[in-house]
């Protein structure tokens, strides 16, 4: 899955666009390495995203195309 849309379904990022402006302006890395937004994630990938000052750490558990919104939680664990 397109890293972009994973950050949406999962919500960590409310919106695609957003999503994409945040991987084109490098503050998302995948596995220690910064992501464009059509990067390839897979389960057990480790995502660091920067919003500001804070960074988020997690570690994508699975990977489904729709998920309701009380699901998306379990899509991924903080580390």
């Amino acid at each position: 899955m397109r890293l972009d849309k994973y950050l949406k379904v999962s919500r960590i990022i409310k919106r695609r666009t957003v999503a994409q402006e945040a991987c084109s302006g490098s503050r998302v890395s995948v596995n220690g390495k910064v992501a464009k937004p059509g990067a390839d994630v897979k389960v057990g990938d480790v995502l660091e995203i920067t919003f500001g000052e804070k960074t988020v750490k997690v570690r994508i558990l699975s990977v489904a195309e729709t998920v309701r919104k009380e699901d998306a939680s379990g899509m991924y664990e903080v580390i």
